[in-house]
C-alpha cells in the first residue's frame, strides 16, 4: 500500500484525513466544491495508519451525506484501469466500506456501484461482504453468475473456488448461491463448501510444531528454525517449554537466557519473564545490553508482561534509562505504577513526544496511564497529542485521559468528538459534551436516532437524554 501523506492538522484536509470531529464541522462551513475534493482525496487515498484497524468509513459516508456528494470520483478510482494491476484490497477496501454505508443510507447509486464492481473488480470479495449486509436476495442472485465466472472450471479453479467460499467474510450470498434454483450454480457452491470443510480438517489434522515428549532442548531448536526462515515463534515456544519444562531444566534455561541463539535466548527469556524466575529481571538488563535487534525486542516485551512488584521496583530504577528498557519501564508504571509514580510517566510521556513525536507507538500505553493516575499537568501534552496524531485511536485513548485530567474537556475537544470517527471517541463525548451548545443537543439527538451508530455510543447518549438522567 501507498503512504499516504498526512496534511497539516490545522488545515481541512489535514483534519478529515484524521477522522477529527472538527473535520466535519469545517467542511459543513467550507465551500462544497472545496469540502468534496478534500472528501474524495481521504477516500481515495486512504491516509490511516493501519486501514484494517482505524475507522473512517462511516465517518465519510456521514459527510458525504449531508454535502449530498456524487459519487463519480469513487466510480473512476473503482474502475481505473490500475484495478487490473493492482488487486491491494487497501486501494479500493476505503472506498467500498464507504459505499457499503451509504447503501445502507438509502442510496441507490452506492448500491448500484457496489453490484457493479462486484461483478467485474479486482477487490469482488469485498464488495460481496457489502453487499452481503445491505442487497436483497435478488441483487445478490444476479451475481452468481458472474462471481462464478471468475473461476475456471479445472481443478486449479475449483480449489480456488473453495478457498473463496472458505474465507468469507460474510456467508450469506454462498448460501444462497448453494439454493439458487440454477442447478449448475447451485452444484458448483455446494462441492466448493464441502470442498473448503474438507480442507478446513485435514490442516487441523496435520498440526505443525512441538509434539508431546518435546525436550528443552528440541524447542529452542524449533524457536531457532523460525528466526532463520523469518518467523517468531519464541512466544509459542515459551508455551511449549511451560509443558515440557521441569524443576530440573531451570539451569539449561538460564544458560540459554543468557548467551543461547537468538531463537532460545528470546525464548527461555519469555518463559522466566512469565513463570516470575528471581533471576529473570537480571536477565532481561544483560539481554537488553548485550543481545541483538530481535532479543532486545524479546526481552521488553517479556519485562512488560510482568506483574510482580519487584518488575514495578526494578521500572522505578529503570525510567530514566535512554534505551528500550528505560521506555518499557515508563509504560510498565504506566499501567502498573501508583501515585508516587505520576512524575516518572509524565516525564515517559514528554520524553517520547519529544523524541518520536505524536504518533509514537509507545505513547498509547503512555496515554492510558496518564488518565489513569489522573496526571492533571499532562493535558497540555494530551491536548497535543490530540490534535496531532494521525492515529485516530490514539486521539481516542488521549480524549479518554484529557476527560480524566482536564476541566476544559467538556465544553472543548468533547463536543468535536461527537462527530469523531471512532465509536469509542464519539462514545466518551457523548458522556461528557457540555449540553449548552446547540449542536451537542442536536448531534446527540442524531447519534440516538441514526441506525449505522453503535450500540454502546446509543446507549450513552441515551443516558444522557433519558427522563431519569439530566436531559438535553
Amino acid at each position: 500500500m501507498f503512504e499516504s501523506v498526512i496534511a497539516p492538522s490545522g488545515t481541512l484536509l489535514g483534519l478529515l484525513q484524521r477522522g477529527r470531529g472538527d473535520g466535519t464541522l469545517h467542511a459543513l462551513t467550507a465551500p462544497r466544491a472545496e469540502a468534496l475534493a478534500a472528501l474524495n482525496h481521504c477516500v481515495l487515498r486512504d491516509p490511516r495508519h493501519d486501514w484494517q484497524v482505524e475507522n473512517r468509513s462511516l465517518y465519510y459516508a456521514r459527510l458525504y451525506l449531508d454535502l449530498n456528494g456524487e459519487l463519480d470520483e469513487i466510480e473512476a478510482h473503482l474502475f481505473d484501469v490500475e484495478d487490473a494491476f493492482d488487486d491491494e484490497e487497501s486501494r479500493t477496501g476505503l472506498a467500498l466500506a464507504v459505499l457499503g454505508h451509504l447503501a445502507s443510507y438509502g442510496r441507490l447509486d452506492a448500491l448500484a456501484l457496489l453490484r457493479r464492481y462486484a461483478a467485474s473488480g479486482s477487490n469482488w470479495a469485498w464488495a460481496l461482504d457489502e453487499l452481503a449486509l445491505r442487497d436483497d436476495d435478488a441483487g445478490l442472485r444476479a451475481l452468481a453468475a458472474p462471481v462464478l465466472a471468475r473461476f475456471a472450471t479445472d481443478a486449479e479453479g475449483e480449489a480456488e473456488l473453495a478457498a473463496a467460499v472458505r474465507d468469507a467474510f460474510e456467508p450469506r450470498p454462498w448460501r444462497l448461491w448453494a439454493e439458487d434454483p440454477r442447478e449448475s450454480i447451485a452444484t458448483r457452491v455446494r462441492a466448493a463448501q464441502e470442498a473448503g470443510c474438507f480442507d478446513r480438517w485435514q490442516r487441523q489434522m496435520r498440526p505443525t510444531g512441538p509434539r508431546p515428549g518435546w525436550s528443552v532442548q528440541a524447542v529452542f531448536e524449533w524457536a531457532q528454525q523460525g528466526v532463520e526462515r523469518g518467523a517468531a515463534l519464541h512466544v509459542p515456544a515459551a508455551r511449549c517449554l511451560t509443558a515440557v519444562a521441569g524443576p530440573e531444566d531451570r539451569p539449561e534455561i538460564v544458560r540459554a537466557a543468557l548467551d543461547g541463539t537468538d531463537g532460545a535466548r528470546c525464548t527461555a527469556l519469555r518463559y522466566l519473564a512469565d513463570s516470575n524466575d528471581p533471576d529473570a529481571l537480571d536477565l532481561i538488563e544483560g539481554a537488553v545490553t548485550t543481545g541483538t535487534p530481535p532479543v532486545v525486542e524479546a526481552a521488553v516485551d517479556a519485562f512488560e508482561r510482568m506483574r510482580s512488584i519487584a518488575a514495578v521496583d526494578r521500572a522505578r530504577g529503570w525510567a530514566h534509562r535512554p534505551d528500550p528498557l528505560g521506555a518499557a519501564a515508563g509504560r510498565m508504571l504506566a499501567c502498573r505504577g501508583g501515585a508516587e509514580d505520576k512524575d516518572l510517566v509524565l516525564g515517559a510521556l514528554r520524553e517520547a513526544v519529544r523524541g518520536e513525536g505524536p504518533d509514537a507507538p509507545t505513547l498509547w500505553t503512555l496515554v492510558d496511564g496518564t488518565g489513569r493516575l489522573g496526571i492533571v499537568c499532562a493535558a497540555p501534552v494530551l491536548r497535543h497529542i490530540y490534535r496531532e496524531t494521525a492515529s485516530s485511536h490514539l486521539r481516542g485513548r488521549a480524549a479518554r485521559a484529557l476527560a480524566a485530567t482536564d476541566p476544559s474537556f467538556p465544553a472543548g475537544f468533547a463536543v468535536e468528538c461527537l462527530w469523531d470517527c471512532e465509536e469509542t471517541t464519539r462514545e466518551i463525548a457523548a458522556r461528557h459534551a457540555e449540553t449548552g451548545d446547540a449542536r451537542v443537543v442536536e448531534q446527540l439527538r442524531r447519534l440516538a436516532a441514526d441506525p449505522a451508530e453503535e450500540a454502546e455510543v446509543q446507549t450513552a447518549v441515551r443516558s444522557r437524554i433519558a427522563p431519569d438522567g439530566p436531559g438535553v
